[in-house]
């Protein structure tokens, strides 16, 4: 299983080594698709810290019926099929979909655009941002903000200035393992985004759009994204170990 595992990603290294894949990449699409995956994957991070945590904090404190079941399906994008989530959000978004004529009254058109990438990548990664940073504010202990209530610290304050730094280690961790999946989602872009040059084409999709006129290029492509996950769980671990120490 660990040769399984392993074999692959070496064998990625050294086909790059091998046919120096590298004197490819200043004269192809890469540092398009590059430009475009940090950008989008940057206003998807951002947009999420924002909106998840309010999100994650509802559920982590709020008591209401069917909470577990809230639960269950904002995790659910974590685990649907890439086909399943850009057909979702073609349906939802597009022309004929179900926001679709709103959208058009607005003369906003969100498929096939920069925009929908950023859609498509929050709905596949934004969970796993929830997910952590539910389980992180589940983890302040109540007596911390009860003290703080009691010395006149409440709403946004308390939150801001004892709920946030208490746990913004495993919100970190949740950013970055968020940031790292918008970076290599692909089934979801390609169904509600597609993949125009310059507009929507982002590493993963380069990969698909390349690799049978430029290998060297969608290996150069795949080994880059490895590094940027490799170096993502890292962070998110070592992040995680520290948030766990007295």
């Amino acid at each position: 299983m660990l040769g399984f595992l392993l074999i692959p990603l070496l064998a990625l290294l050294l086909r790059v080594v091998d046919n120096q894949a590298w004197n490819s990449a200043p004269g192809s699409l890469i540092p398009e698709a590059i430009r475009l995956s940090f950008f989008t994957t940057a206003i998807c991070t951002l947009l999420t810290a924002i909106f998840g945590t309010a999100l994650a904090y509802g559920l982590a404190r709020g008591r209401f019926p069917g909470r577990r079941w809230l639960n269950v399906l904002v995790e659910l994008p974590i685990v649907l099929p890439p086909a399943v989530a850009g057909l979702a959000l073609l349906v939802t978004f597009g022309r004929r979909g179900l926001l679709g004529p709103p959208l058009n009254a607005l003369d906003i058109s969100l498929p096939f655009t920069t925009a929908a990438v950023v859609l498509a990548q929050m709905f596949v990664a934004a969970p796993l941002y929830i997910r952590a940073a539910q389980v992180g504010l589940q983890g302040v202990p109540p007596e911390i903000e009860d003290a703080a209530r009691v010395d006149g610290a409440g709403g946004w304050t308390l939150f801001w200035w004892v709920t946030l730094p208490l746990t913004r280690r495993a919100l970190a961790a949740g950013l970055i393992l968020c940031w790292a999946r918008a970076l290599g989602e692909f089934g979801a872009t390609i169904l509600f985004a597609g993949s125009l040059q310059g507009r929507t084409q982002t590493m993963p999709l380069l990969i698909y759009n390349i690799i049978e006129r430029d290998i060297d290029a969608a290996i150069w492509t795949g080994l880059l994204l490895v590094g940027l996950a490799l170096i993502a769980l890292v962070a998110s671990q070592w992040l995680g170990r520290v948030d766990q120490e007295p």
